[in-house]
């Protein structure tokens, strides 16, 4: 009787241990991209994240007047039938400068649009009503909603006598949330810490080695990276000045509720980029990429397209991105490099106003759709010179992959390259070229690329 009961207990544990395991490669398989890059936690009724493009819902100094929620709400349909699954946020709690400020002088990580502080009840985007009902309406189209996080530095504290500093400071906050209250014990220099890596603008600078700036900013059941997700419903956190603290506040920030994270690690520099995200262990904005870019497409010379990249190293961890809130070098053949992220490895992020204002919208359709249907396997670059780039997406099983050609030049150039197909028809994609070629036996084709312009190229 008890080695029947004792094999009766074994068999339970097989079958429980099992359908975990069924459980979690089935969340794998389905997250695709974002849980293989960070282990992050799948929300069911969500679009993997990564399986789309990343809309970067804003741009800098958008209307004030608190109507920006309710405008990035009306375009979430439409985003989302265009092939969107997530959308990055500008700062969402009450900062300084209230109805003024785009969020980056943070005061109140807990106030997001309710309490008359710095000015205002609501921010410049509006209220906590309107953004919760801004997040609902994502998820109900399947779309992510991620945050941007400040936690270097803080803004808009009183002045107290400070005698680590020798002199008096803007260090005392007494938000009305009444959560994470702080004082010139919580920021540099203090009674245990002179400085950590990195200090912005002169603003007061959080000490996260204190137990009581890590106990509020993750550590609590109502800190900052809990209540974001658990309360206001984020799904992920983009991390911003990443390089005024040390990889391991974003890593445990992220880490305390398993959800996506991708920092800002400014620089072009693409050996610090692969350090920051391995330390970090969540993804950067692959600005080594976008400098590349900008010298390619602003320069004349696709040559520069061969340079390395972060997406080169580890295109699981790489967010690329042609413009965003600060920058905008690339405005010359800025298409084109759209249709260089959204034919490539990574992350890609739209930004707001390249697709609401400034590109042709169907085009940029058209690309994107190119990027959740035919962009697959990994990148082989088959040619680069001043004019002319043509790369290939190898595949994987179940979709074809494609070739991209892109033409700076003034005139149509053709080039011979060789696909992954035999004997098959292909077609340019985008519409830019009529043909309908037929590779030969030997994989080879003549593909075609308008001036000024790309073409992507797949099994018709």
């Amino acid at each position: 009787m008890k080695c029947t009961k004792y094999l009766y207990f074994l068999f339970i544990l097989f079958w429980v241990v099992l359908s975990c395991s069924k459980d979690d490669t089935s969340n794998e398989i389905e997250s695709g991209f974002s849980k293989i890059k960070q282990n992050v936690v799948v929300k069911t009724n969500r679009k993997p994240m990564g399986s789309g493009v990343l809309m970067q819902a804003f741009y800098w100094d958008v209307p004030a007047g608190g109507t920006w929620w309710d405008v990035v709400s009306s375009k979430i349909d439409s985003w989302n039938k265009a092939g969107v699954d997530a959308i990055w946020l500008p700062p969402v709690s009450k900062a300084q400068n209230g109805r003024y400020s785009m969020g980056y002088d943070l005061y109140d990580y807990y106030d997001f649009g309710e309490y008359d502080q710095k000015g205002s009840v609501e921010t410049r985007f509006g209220s906590r009503t309107e953004l919760e009902s801004l997040i609902s309406t994502a998820h109900e189209n399947g779309i992510n909603v991620i945050a941007d996080i400040v936690i270097n530095h803080n803004s808009g504290g009183d002045l107290e006598p400070n005698e680590f500093a020798g002199k008096e400071t803007y260090t005392k906050f007494d938000p009305l949330s009444n959560m994470f209250a702080r004082t010139k014990y919580d920021f540099h220099p203090n009674d245990r810490y002179n400085a950590d890596i990195g200090v912005f603008g002169g603003f007061p600078d959080l000490s996260h080695k204190k137990t009581y700036v890590q106990d509020w900013l993750w550590k609590r059941n109502n800190s900052v990276a809990k209540y974001y997700i658990d309360t206001m419903k984020f799904d992920g956190y983009r991390f911003d000045y990443v390089k005024g603290f040390e990889p391991w506040v974003a890593r445990e920030f992220r880490e305390s509720t398993g959800v996506f994270g991708v920092g800002e690690y400014w620089d072009r520099n693409v050996d610090a980029l692969k350090v920051w995200t391995d330390r970090a262990q969540m993804s950067a904005f692959d600005f080594a990429c976008y400098y590349s870019m900008r010298d390619a497409f602003m320069g004349d010379d696709l040559n520069a397209l061969s340079g390395d990249m972060l997406w080169k190293r580890n295109a699981l961890r790489a967010v690329t991105f042609v413009t965003n809130h600060d920058t905008n070098e690339i405005y010359t053949n800025k298409l084109l490099a759209y249709a260089y992220i959204l034919t490539h490895e990574g992350y890609p992020a739209i930004f707001y106003r390249d697709y609401e204002d400034w590109l042709n919208k169907s085009k940029m359709n058209n690309l994107i759709w190119i990027h959740n249907n035919l962009a697959s396997g990994n990148t082989s670059m088959l040619w680069a010179d001043n004019d002319e780039y043509v790369a290939r997406r190898n595949g994987v099983e179940g979709r074809p992959g494609l070739i991209v050609y892109i033409n700076i030049s003034n005139f149509w150039k053709e080039r011979w390259v060789y696909t992954n197909w035999s004997a098959r028809k292909i077609k340019d994609y985008t519409g830019n070229s009529g043909w309908e070629p037929s590779t030969q036996e030997g994989k080879w084709v003549k593909i075609e690329a308008p001036p000024k312009g790309y073409t992507v190229w797949s099994l018709k």
